[in-house]
């Protein structure tokens, strides 16, 4: 039985591609990790909604420029497994590749660049500065460049926004539609794609296990390529620099890295995955 590929595949940022929450690595820089984590926690589970809690955990952190930009360095610190062997694979072979993320733009586009995803297919929340903060007349090209002030409000800063997202960015184009992700925004976005994919390879949400079509336990994200590409996609990738976590992610589905909640779907890939393997 023959896999489809799926010609556009989104991908959520923090605990996704990273293996960190930026939001919480702000929130331990203030020392206020456990406070803001238990809210991020509480929204990635479906127990509150993204909307509540964005503006408050910003407030509460209220961090300056430089040190949102210190996320970029972290995120690349802490990129999952295969995360950029995996995505140069998928655009290798024809696939275009999003990133959506409810985290702040500047090192969600710097991170996702670094990844090799083009800078319009990344969207993320923009926020606002003010340059005129503390003793602004004694700053200069090297000082502090400001303070936070505001957020970009839309659809990235409620739990159920990204569908919205997602089919801005399809637009008219052909194709089907993958979306992989960790927490139950993602799991909402589902509605816009083809097929949802959970991640558990840093946190498994219950919720999420529960519901998404498929699930990818392993750490590394590179099973997604399975799903994504199909297992004949193996063949088209033999002897480049890409073989390699093309095997890595066959290996690991072998072992069990990929489990499906719908029966069909479940039999239909496992009959090409053999096929193949």
């Amino acid at each position: 039985m023959r896999w489809p590929p799926y010609q556009h595949i989104f991908f959520d940022c923090d605990s996704t591609l990273t293996t960190v929450e930026g939001i919480d690595i702000l929130a331990e820089t203030a020392g206020k990790k456990w406070r803001v984590e238990v809210l991020t926690n509480a929204a990635m589970d479906g127990k509150l909604d993204l909307a509540e809690i964005y503006a408050k955990r910003l407030r509460a952190i209220r961090p300056t420029q430089a040190q949102i930009q210190e996320i970029r360095r972290v995120y690349k610190r802490n990129i999952v497994e295969d995360a950029k062997e995996t995505i140069a694979a998928l655009q290798y072979l024809g696939h275009q590749v999003y990133i959506i993320s409810g985290g702040l733009a500047e090192p969600v586009e710097e991170f996702g660049l670094y990844l090799g995803v083009p800078c319009e297919h990344i969207r993320a929340v923009h926020v606002d500065y003010d340059h005129l903060a503390g003793r602004w007349w004694e700053y200069n090209a090297a000082a502090e460049p400001g303070q936070y002030r505001d957020y970009e409000a839309g659809a990235l800063t409620i739990s159920d926004g990204k569908a919205q997202i997602v089919r801005e960015l399809l637009g008219q184009q052909h194709g089907r539609s993958l979306l992989v992700g960790d927490g139950s925004s993602d799991l909402l976005a589902g509605q816009a794609v083809d097929l949802f994919v959970g991640f558990g390879g840093v946190v498994t949400r219950q919720g999420v296990l529960d519901k998404a079509p498929a699930f990818i336990h392993s750490r590394s994200i590179a099973p997604i390529l399975g799903l994504a590409a199909g297992p004949a996609a193996r063949r088209r990738v033999s002897g480049t620099e890409h073989e390699t976590v093309f095997q890595k992610a066959f290996s690991t589905i072998a072992q069990g890295a990929i489990t499906f909640q719908n029966e069909r779907l479940k039999t239909k890939f496992n009959q090409a995955f053999d096929a193949t393997y």
